[in-house]
């Protein structure tokens, strides 16, 4: 069956691999909510290359770690586009600390995007998406490694695969599919920020390909795992990332 004509939300879109999913399920046909949380611009210019390749796209602005936004969010898509197929939870937040460092402040932004955001858009999804449709999480191929300075965030990542499994049953009452995307190291600017060329390179090596991934190689796993190919895959999570450990 066909992507076209499916209604999808991609959290924090308007960058990074958010953007690219974004770009790429339009390609397919798909209708595309835009989330962003701050940069308007961003979200908008992302919209503006959807319709180019002829798809249809909006922008709505929503900080996925307040329940009453993300609640807007999907009110919105719904108004906009009569119903939802597909969501991408992929808002997220990284500070990296080693534990002397980490604030109060850095550990509850990126529990409150990365879990709660993730867990309430879920809960909408349960109440407004139609059947057949999917999920798909983000987590980090972090979770599996001991890199320092990492804690919190792999952390955060470690839940979402956890509340992965657990909602996939619930969810199959409904003919929906969850599973979990984990990508390796992507070249976007959450990763690459603060980052020396040095600490870059030996990630490079840490894989099988000895590069960086692409944020299009997330968005092509992301669009295998929504396709009726992918019907029988649910609870699961994925590493995509070339390789590395």
């Amino acid at each position: 069956m066909s992507l076209s004509g499916k209604v999808a939300i991609v959290t924090g879109a308007s960058r990074g691999i958010g953007r690219q999913v974004a770009i790429q399920l339009a390609r397919s046909g798909i209708k595309v909510v835009v989330n962003y949380s701050s940069n308007q611009e961003k979200a908008d210019e992302v919209v503006q290359i959807i319709e180019t390749l002829g798809g249809e796209a909006i922008a709505v602005r929503g900080d996925v770690s307040k329940v009453s936004e993300v609640e807007a969010l999907f009110s919105a898509a719904l108004e906009q586009f009569g119903g939802i197929d597909i969501l991408v939870n992929n808002a997220g937040a990284m500070f990296n600390a080693a534990i002397p460092d980490v604030t109060e402040e850095m550990f509850d932004r990126q529990f409150n995007i990365n879990v709660k955001g993730t867990y309430f858009a879920c809960q909408q999804a349960m109440k407004h998406m139609r059947k057949g449709g999917s999920i798909i999480n983000l987590s980090t191929s972090v979770s599996g490694a001991m890199l320092p300075t990492y804690s919190v965030y792999a952390a955060t990542k470690g839940a979402v695969e956890q509340l992965t499994r657990q909602l996939a049953k619930e969810f199959g009452t409904k003919d929906i599919i969850m599973n979990c995307i984990a990508p390796g190291q992507v070249s976007t600017e959450l990763f690459l920020e603060g980052k020396s060329e040095e600490l870059i390179d030996s990630y490079r090596r840490m894989n099988a390909f000895g590069r960086l991934g692409e944020p299009e190689d997330i968005a092509n796993a992301i669009e295998l795992l929504i396709s009726d190919k992918a019907r029988w895959i649910t609870g699961q999570t994925i590493r995509v990332n070339g390789g590395f450990n």
